[in-house]
Parts: structure tokens; sequence; C-alpha cells
């Protein structure tokens, strides 16, 4: 069991849902991190300077890739990526790796991945590993998705907080997870089809499932 776990949600929902799941329990620490991957970084950071955590867990909503990660199911990360992070070339897009500027993914603790990939799954909840793409700005367009997923093969779902929240926990040396409960497919944006209950749902299980296996 990991000594102290701290979760990251961008919003009040995602948090709340989560702490439903988590139920009666001091190991786990739920705070909300706000929108986007700079203001994840900088509330990860200050809460990470105030405490002593194990375990850093980047959880919420977020859209999926449906071949890999269908509406209503969960994403567990096997990396973390900023997928916008780099530069559009007269080839196309160019990550900060091919830049030489640094790097775009940051690795998450493959074995409590698999561990609670597989814990999920245990509980009879539909549950996916891989590579979730942390976007400033989300997809809305088919081809922007098309981009996506040749670019990641893989790719399983995106979100807005990841890489900052992994950031965070990188620079402290902690271990790292993401979890997403998808609410809509990457693509068009089209609100009416988003299924924000099944998501929150979704997202209280997996608190339940966490609390015994982290």
């Amino acid at each position: 069991m990991t000594k102290r776990v701290l979760i990251m949600t961008a919003v009040e929902a995602e948090r709340d849902a989560i702490v439903k799941g988590l139920g009666d329990t001091e190991r786990f620490d739920v705070r909300v991190a706000g929108v986007g991957p700079v203001a994840a970084a900088v509330r990860t950071a200050n809460v990470l300077a105030g405490g002593d955590y194990g375990l850093v867990v980047s959880a919420g909503i977020g859209g999926g890739f449906t071949e890999v990660a269908p509406v209503g199911s969960l994403v567990v990360a096997t990396e973390i990526l900023a997928a916008d992070l780099g530069a559009q070339t007269g080839q196309g897009f160019s990550s900060v790796d091919e830049l030489g500027f640094g790097s775009s993914k940051l690795p998450v603790d493959a074995e409590r991945a698999a561990t609670v990939t597989a814990a999920l799954q245990a509980a009879g909840l539909i549950a996916a590993a891989g590579p979730v793409l942390t976007l400033a700005t989300v997809t809305g367009t088919a081809e922007t998705a098309r981009e996506l997923a040749t670019r990641v093969p893989g790719a399983a779902a995106e979100a807005m907080e990841g890489y900052g929240v992994a950031f965070a926990a990188q620079e402290k040396g902690i271990p790292v997870l993401e979890i997403r409960a998808i609410s809509n497919a990457v693509g068009p944006r089209d609100r009416s089809a988003w299924r924000m209950k099944d998501a929150f749902d979704a997202l209280q299980a997996a608190g339940k499932v966490l609390v015994e296996v982290l």
C-alpha cells in the first residue's frame, strides 16, 4: 500500500465523484487543480510542497479514442504526452522531442498502472490501458482526431491536465498515474452526445477500486 496518495482533478464535480467512491479514508487527499496543464502543474506543485506523498494521480473526465476507449469506459495511462507541445512545420507537427527542446512524454508508474487496470476490469468495469494525451486545446474535428491517432499509435484518451500534474510530480521524484473516465469521443464537438453522468459514475466506481489497490 502507498503511504499517502494525492489525487488532482480539474474541477470540483470530478473531485466529488472520486471522493464519493473513495469513502472515508485519510490515505487519499483529493484536490482541485484547475483546467489546463499550467494551472494543474502550479497547483500540484504547491500541494506537494506542503505534504508528504508517495503517489500522485491525475484523474477526471476525458475524451476517448473510441477504437480503444468507448464512451462510459475508463482509461489508465501507460504514458502521459503533451500532444500539442511543439511546432507546426511544412511537413506537419514536430514535437519538442524532435525539435531537440526537451520531452513531450512523461512516464507513469507502470507496475501500479497495470495493477489498477486489472483491478478495474476485475470489478466488472470497462477499462483499457494506453497513452493519454494532454492538450491545452481539446480536439474538435475528425481531421485532428485522425492526426493525433496516427501520430500516437494506440492513443486511448485526451484531457487537459495530466502532463502538468505529472511534471510537478516528476520534479519532486514522486511516481504518477493518470485515470480518465470517458464522457465523449475525441473528434467533432457535439455536446448533445456527451454522457457526463456515465463518466462521473465510472469515476466514482474507479475511486472504490483505488482505495483497495493503492
